[in-house]
């Protein structure tokens, strides 16, 4: 038997987008890890292990023996097509597949052979989405429907095209544990989580969503794994490292080259077979590497050498542009944009809160350097944070007023327009702001109709993991008031889980509908507006005249200002002395050509060049 280097042929091969099950074997395919159908017929069980002598393949029941091969891989072809049921034993003990497809009992259990090529894609011609054109809508599987799968979201795609998203963001889908959860503590990075739906139905609705214009990113975790089911360390114990350490469990070594083939292989993988359009890489900062290239560096080669646009987002709070300018990513998460709106809305002074004013001052900082901190020293890691962001333009900044991760991690899981201190008006006014600005916006999910469901945080972990769990939300979020004056949801309980499900009927009602108006109508204006629609931070600037934060935008095409009254009184348009454009566009106006802000208040105002 010839033996390939696995290693070599994954990073020269693993790239050809063209390769599926009707075209002749290559190294790719013949050297890959777990279990994959041959060309012609039956199944290639392959592994690597470091821990055991012997290793055997349970197939629906059957016991076969692997062939020990050099470098530590043990191999076997059987006469098994897809569909089989199949465990590894490791010296007679059943490790689950880490490299398996699908899971379909779960992270304990046996997998299931799929091949992943063996679709017939309909939308083929589609190419991506440039980040300058990405409304990125940030979607929950489980909770945006009350069926809670692929194939129910994919009814929606229709209702998130006419609303003028144009790209959805697919909160973590690797194999994690239990029945429900946020998907942070995936395991099995290759395996769709299966009660969302199979394989297929997770690539059918992707297909739908290129139909309709729509790009589709996935939020992967590659700086951890979850507490349970994570079964590469049983294989080999160098998949990690002592010489880093995580906030959620053991380094990754990524200079281990097992290990960097893992996460490089499964960023290619959700790309060609799945036919995603780029990655939201969660909690950046905690993927430390001492490589000669860094991982994020050799994902972001490996990701835009594939064909069509393909996009890599960061979420990274230490505010670096060389996660762009030399990594080569696209985009990066902005918490500070966040943080000023919120302490603007709410006047919250505690957790990471306490490090930003709010207002219209700092909020017109904010817009202008990109974000807040360029090197100011940060309490919470005692060090400075951040660095000046000249180098970046509109697009590389997500912004948003909203996400899983601002409303979650809260008591109850409330969202901003929940709040009592927090008027309709308000909200609508940090909506207006978010979406004329021309770096690039993400919704949370229902945010668009000011969805009374809340997003608590969920999991379904076993007994003690369960409560240390719980606990430990508790110790990471106890600086922050609401978990300490607030009675903390269980996270285990699965009313929790209930509550977050959106209440799809409430959006056409009262002040869901009128919310859902405005967001319509901003995201056509985004659109459609010859101002609005420029992409570039050169073409805007802003300011504050007392508690009013004002942000121009000025082109060839004419001028557009966005007037919002951050403050507690009323504020009349012609006392901020600014040079305004003629038509203004808003529900009311005052007398003799003077119009009047009501705290809170949002106004777009607009003429011709």
């Amino acid at each position: 038997m010839t033996i390939l280097d696995p290693l070599q042929a994954d990073s020269t091969l693993n790239s050809d987008s063209n390769l599926n099950a009707g075209h002749p074997e290559t190294a790719r395919h013949a050297t890959r890890l777990g279990a994959h159908p041959i060309p012609g017929g039956g199944t290639r069980f392959r592994i690597w292990t470091t821990t055991a002598q012997q290793v055997e393949v349970r197939v629906d029941g059957q016991i076969y023996p692997m062939q020990a091969l050099e470098g530590h891989y043990f191999e076997t072809e059987l006469p098994v097509g897809v569909g089989v049921r199949y465990i590894f034993l490791l010296d007679g003990v059943p490790r689950p597949d880490p490299y398996a497809q699908f899971l379909p009992d779960g992270v304990h259990g046996e997998a299931e052979v799929v091949n992943v090529e063996d679709y017939t894609w309909v939308n083929t011609n589609w190419q991506g989405l440039k980040l300058e054109d990405c409304v990125f809508y940030e979607l929950h599987v489980g909770t945006f429907t009350p069926q809670g799968t692929y194939r129910a979201a994919q009814e929606r795609l229709p209702y998130l095209a006419e609303l003028g998203v144009t790209a959805i963001e697919l909160m973590p889908i690797a194999a994690f544990p239990g029945q429900r959860g946020w998907g942070y503590d995936g395991v099995a990075l290759c395996s769709p989580y299966a009660p969302y739906g199979r394989p297929d139905e997770l690539k059918a609705f992707i297909d739908a969503a290129h139909g309709l214009g729509i790009a589709v990113i996935l939020d992967v975790v590659y700086n951890h794994f979850g507490p349970d089911g994570a079964y590469l360390a049983a294989y080999a114990p160098s998949y990690f490292t002592d010489r880093f350490s995580s906030p959620w469990g053991a380094g990754l070594d990524y200079a281990e080259v097992h290990m960097r083939r893992y996460i490089t292989g499964n960023a290619r993988m959700w790309l060609r077979d799945y036919h995603f359009d780029g990655l939201r890489l969660d909690a950046t900062q905690a993927m430390q590497d001492d490589s000669e290239v860094h991982i994020l560096q050799e994902l972001a080669q490996e990701v835009h050498k594939l064909g069509g646009t393909h996009l890599l987002l960061a979420e990274d709070y230490r505010n670096l542009p060389e996660l762009v300018t030399e990594y080569h990513l696209d985009g990066i998460w902005v918490d500070d944009f966040h943080h000023e709106v919120r302490v603007t809305l709410t006047g919250d002074q505690d957790g990471y809160y306490s490090a930003y004013t709010g207002g219209a001052a700092a909020l017109a900082h904010a817009i202008n350097r990109g974000w807040v901190f360029e090197g100011q020293f940060w309490a919470e890691e005692n060090r400075p944070r951040g660095k000046k962001a000249d180098a970046l333009d509109a697009p590389n900044f997500v912004y948003f007023i909203q996400n899983h991760d601002q409303v979650g991690n809260r008591a109850i899981g409330d969202r901003v327009h929940h709040l009592d201190r927090v008027s309709d008006g308000a909200f609508r006014g940090a909506s207006l702001l978010l979406l004329t600005l021309p770096m690039t916006p993400l919704l949370f999910q229902g945010q668009e109709w000011a969805s009374s469901a809340p997003f608590p945080f969920f999991s379904d972990h076993h007994g003690e993991l369960g409560a240390a769990v719980s606990e430990g939300r508790k110790r990471e979020f106890g600086t922050f008031e609401s978990f300490s004056s607030q009675e903390i949801l269980d996270p285990q309980a699965e009313a929790t889980y209930l509550q977050a499900k959106l209440n799809w009927a409430e959006r056409e009602e009262g002040e869901h509908a009128r919310t859902l108006a405005l967001y319509r109508d901003l995201l056509w204006l985004r659109r459609e507006d010859p101002v609005l629609r420029h992409r570039s931070r050169r073409n805007m600037e802003a300011g504050q005249n007392g508690d009013v934060l004002w942000v121009r935008h000025r082109t060839d095409a004419g001028e557009r200002l966005l007037l919002w009254n951050t403050g507690r009184d009323e504020a009349e348009l012609a006392m901020l002395k600014l040079s305004l454009p003629a038509e203004v566009i808003r529900h009311s106006e005052g007398r003799s050509g003077v119009a009047t802000l009501l705290p809170g208040e949002a106004a777009l105002l607009g003429g011709q060049a």
